[in-house]
């Protein structure tokens, strides 16, 4: 009798997992989205990454800010070149790239000042804001949370005033704002 209501209760909490499974998978990916490694970390977001923008206080200053679809600030890495991330690994789980799954180029809410486009790179098809790859920071737990700016002097909230990569940029201060 105890191996029976054992084997009931497994099979009924087998039933459970599997129908939680279910309803947490419509066939779409959003942007910001993770999942934990296990290590302390997240994984790579995917998104049909539609960037949306949103207003916020960095570094007392008022700007214009790049965000995912959940309103998640994004941020960019001084180290990366306009080719190559150099966020990967346990970096990434820290920092999750902002990676594109759809075909096609990513869109925005909203008109930008600047060019979106998708590298392919270590991440996967990580997407770039004038060059620049963008991420999300782990430490950001609800939208329009700056937590991340200016981590390391190398870490930068993505404004949409953000330059070209490679042109002329002003140098981030001391307290890691310089644009």
């Amino acid at each position: 009798m105890f191996n029976l209501r054992r084997g009931i209760l497994g099979l009924s909490l087998l039933l459970v997992a599997l129908m939680a499974a279910a309803c947490g998978s419509n066939g779409s990916t959003s942007s910001g989205s993770s999942s934990s490694t296990g290590s302390g970390g997240t994984t790579p977001s995917t998104s049909a990454a539609v960037i949306k923008t949103a207003s916020a206080t960095v570094n007392g200053q008022s700007v214009t800010i790049l965000t995912n679809n959940q309103g998640m600030t994004l941020y960019y890495f001084k180290p990366d070149t306009a080719t190559k991330s150099a966020c990967t690994g346990s970096c990434a789980g820290f920092w999750p790239p902002l990676v594109f799954t759809s075909s096609g180029s990513p869109g925005s809410a909203s008109a930008l000042p600047g060019t979106l486009s998708v590298v392919a790179d270590a991440n996967g098809q990580q997407v770039e804001y004038n060059g620049h790859m963008l991420y999300r920071y782990s430490g950001d737990k609800a939208p329009g949370q700056t937590n991340g700016e200016g981590i390391k002097g190398e870490w930068f909230v993505a404004t949409t005033t953000l330059s070209v990569q490679g042109a002329p940029q002003a140098t981030p201060t001391s307290n890691g704002y310089g644009y």
